[in-house]
């Protein structure tokens, strides 16, 4: 695997999984009183952008990284509109 694509893979890894606990925490206590509706709507629409970015490089890290972060940025988004 090339140098570059390694590094690439362990840094959308980390800033994917930097998601995870505030996703876990979200959907086990149904709060969402201290998250910003307006903060991760920008967020998953950046994380969008990056996504179609990736698919028209054809860069595997970039899709990677976005798609499971659009997913998990997203899940916060429903939560935030669901739970309030």
């Amino acid at each position: 695997m090339p140098y570059l694509t390694l590094i690439g893979l362990l840094a959308g890894c980390l800033t994917t999984i930097a998601f995870v606990p505030q996703v876990v925490r979200v959907w086990r206590t149904r709060s969402t009183t201290d998250i910003s509706l307006g903060m991760f709507g920008l967020m998953s629409l950046g994380v969008f952008m990056w996504l179609v970015y990736g698919l028209m490089l054809g860069d595997i890290p970039i899709i990677a990284a976005n798609a499971v972060t659009l997913l998990l940025a997203t899940s916060i988004v429903i939560a935030k509109v669901r739970f309030g």
